[in-house]
């Protein structure tokens, strides 16, 4: 690729809600591209991954595929783990504090983190870094310092914190610190490029370029991602809120919970997860708008894609089959009763408030007997925890879907 094809290439997909910023990070990437070239030395493009979980989702594969992205033209990609913004919790997507981890609790949950970003990036290719390694450094001094560069008033603009504000809920001081940690991260790194999602706007253009302009460093440019919705269609995925896809999981049931996803989302996952290309990607939308592709074909065929893009394809066409098996050849019917929990989601309890069952030995009896299935496979224990949008089945006649 030419330089223009490259820009074309690499903003692809972008939406930082403003025309204007686009313009700008759009030439600013031109000219960061065209000073590569001319050097002959590859830009540093990083995205930060916070472990505040053990495993990661398909939502967080939208930026690891725009690393990628960057790794096919010859950059150096770097998964950051946030050990220690961790600690704090990105406020940028919340209403409400987020509770605050150990360092042990967040060496745990990143352990695991690189071989699942391993489904995408290229092993070879990509720099594994943690910021603890920096940020545990700095003094209270340098902190003072780097918080200078900033107002209250820029923080409590921000919706957010806007809203929490108002709600007259409380703010806590540490949460302003998150976007001062991510733009050090920027700097530690000496980044030319931050991927990120919708939400991190005000992190990766405002803070990190300015922290990295006070540092005497060259700001780093904003490549920004919309958020891919969760299989509720509507919230952002996050497995706190159980509409999420793991990557940790079995194509079977990849392929199911993409099945799950509302018709409305479609559009969304066909442009952020799969791997087919804009004219691909333009052919199915108005194929499912003109009617002709049905919404389940439609939905099978973006499964099927999506599967195959994190197992393979022989995988992918075997999970769509035993979906057609246990879904489409069986009895479950085709409008399946909603059942709203009521408090924890174990099962016992579920069947008992659904009024599946009559009484709890009735409901241990079936479950001995292998009689009641989640999402088409037996259970065998009663006090499983039931994941939101979840089909639960007694018999062979008995459905409810899990919601919140």
């Amino acid at each position: 690729m030419n330089i223009n094809q490259q820009v074309t290439y690499l903003m692809r997909g972008v939406d930082y809600g403003d025309p204007t910023t686009f313009e700008v990070m759009k030439n600013e990437l031109r000219e960061r591209l065209i000073e590569s070239d001319r050097k002959g030395k590859p830009l540093r493009v990083y995205c930060g991954y916070d472990p505040r979980t053990s495993d990661l989702h398909i939502g967080h594969t939208v930026t690891m595929r725009k690393l990628r992205q960057f790794q096919e033209l010859g950059h150096q990609a770097i998964f950051l783990i946030g050990t220690y913004t961790a600690l704090i919790g990105d406020p940028s997507d919340k209403d409400k504090l987020r509770p605050q981890l150990t360092p042990e609790e967040a060496k745990i949950n990143a352990e695991t983190y690189a071989e699942q970003a391993f489904r995408i990036l290229d092993k070879d290719k990509t720099e594994i870094r943690y910021n603890a390694e920096w940020l545990s450094d700095l003094t209270f001094q340098e902190l003072i310092h780097l918080s200078s560069n900033f107002t209250l008033q820029q923080f409590l603009s921000r919706e957010n914190f806007r809203k929490r504000w108002q709600m007259e809920e409380a703010i806590y001081f540490h949460e302003f610190f998150y976007a001062i940690m991510q733009g050090y991260d920027a700097y530690a790194l000496e980044a030319d490029i931050q991927v990120g999602g919708t939400d991190q706007v005000f992190n990766i253009i405002t803070a990190a370029r300015k922290i990295m302009t006070y540092l005497k460093a060259k700001p780093n440019i904003g490549i920004i991602l919309p958020i891919l919705p969760g299989t509720d269609g509507v919230l952002k995925m996050s497995k706190s809120l159980g509409n999420h896809i793991p990557l940790q999981t079995t194509p079977e049931d990849m392929f199911g919970k993409v099945m799950s996803v509302p018709d409305m989302a479609m559009p969304s996952y066909s442009r952020l997860v799969t791997r087919w290309s804009v004219d691909k990607i333009n052919e199915f939308e108005s194929a499912i708008q003109t009617g002709k592709l049905h919404p389940r074909d439609a939905k099978m065929e973006l499964a099927e894609e999506i599967t195959a893009a994190f197992f393979d394809e022989a995988i992918a066409q075997h999970a769509r089959q035993e979906f057609i098996n246990l879904f489409q050849k069986g009895d479950i019917p085709e409008h399946i009763p909603e059942f709203k929990l009521l408090g924890e989601p174990v099962l016992l309890d579920i069947l008992i408030d659904s009024g599946m069952v009559n009484s709890r030995s009735q409901a241990r009896r079936l479950i001995e007997q292998n009689g009641v299935k989640i999402d088409g496979s037996p259970v065998g224990d009663p006090y499983l925890h039931v994941k939101v949008n979840s089909i639960v089945q007694v018999g062979k006649r008995h459905f409810v879907r899990i919601i919140e």
